[in-house]
């Protein structure tokens, strides 16, 4: 049986581990370290946020902790006496105690290890310019204590494995806890461009744009609560905007927020079999000869 915490190599030299729960990898083989500042800090715009004194971070799906990494870094190279807010999501602690057990830092240059190991040991931080705390268990049950406590995000990394494999945290219930806690001028940021989730971010009133590929062809992600006109998100393509409108884009529902992932996936397929929406197929189809004719 495959080791749970076997470090496999990603093209930027970098390392990530394969989830046998979700059958996934953490990261795609193109580059976790990359992965991490390409689609979450420059979607979130940290780097142009660290000019402000304080900044407020939410890590959903904590994982390694690279995100929360390269977030710091990217924060404190623009601003070094930026104090720096964190929360992160994980519902396995095993998995940063790995990532710091493998040693999976050494080769980012990086001279956070040590504020890496003491969140992933004592799921808490503080010290100048950082106040940081880990939340172990389910999303749905900690995202709800970060909204109790009143927690504002100036970003929220979106990071859970992909919609088939964990639906329960791309459900438009979640999400709308999630919307909860960002701050009004604040942005998310996810890897996916799954109609289901655009549609479920839509759906609690976020507006949304599409963010550039990294590492594979499908572009990510970015949300917040206003377009702002001056500085609006980057825009949907047409054939985005289109999906949108198939049955690709019925978003996951989880009412309570506690119910299994399989329940879940089996309420959307039903939803989808009753759909009088366009079948996505036909779209895919469509946009596939259009391309073909360029």
């Amino acid at each position: 049986m495959r080791d749970n915490f076997t470090p496999e190599s990603t093209a930027d030299g970098s390392f990530t581990f394969f989830s046998q729960e979700f059958g996934e990898l953490f990261h795609s083989h193109y580059g976790a370290r990359q992965e991490s500042f390409l689609k979450f800090s420059v979607p979130t715009q940290l780097a142009f946020a660290a000019s402000k004194s304080h900044l407020r971070l939410l890590d959903v799906c904590y994982g390694l902790g690279y995100n929360t990494a390269a977030a710091l870094q990217t924060i404190w190279e623009v601003n070094p006496k930026c104090h720096v807010e964190v929360i992160g999501l994980e519902l396995n602690a095993a998995v940063p105690q790995a990532a710091i057990a493998h040693n999976l830092y050494d080769n980012w240059g990086y001279e956070y290890t040590r504020i890496l190991a003491q969140l992933a040991c004592e799921h808490q931080v503080v010290r100048d310019y950082l106040t940081a705390k880990l939340l172990i268990g389910d999303a749905r049950g900690t995202i709800q204590l970060v909204n109790q406590s009143g927690f504002q995000a100036d970003a929220i990394f979106l990071d859970p494995f992909s919609p088939p494999h964990c639906p329960q945290l791309w459900t438009v219930e979640f999400i709308e806890q999630l919307s909860l806690c960002l701050d009004l001028n604040g942005l998310l940021a996810t890897y996916s461009c799954a109609a289901a989730v655009r549609t479920a971010l839509k759906a609690v009133g976020l507006e949304i744009g599409s963010t550039s590929p990294v590492g594979r062809r499908t572009p990510g992600t970015v949300a917040a609560h206003l377009k702002d006109k001056e500085s609006p998100l980057p825009p949907l393509s047409q054939a985005e905007e289109e999906h949108l409108l198939t049955r690709a884009a019925i978003p996951y529902r989880d009412p309570q927020l506690n119910d299994s992932g399989d329940v879940i996936l089996k309420r959307r397929q039903q939803e989808q079999q009753a759909s009088f929406l366009e079948p996505t197929s036909h779209w895919r189809k469509r946009w596939l000869s259009k391309n073909l004719e360029k």
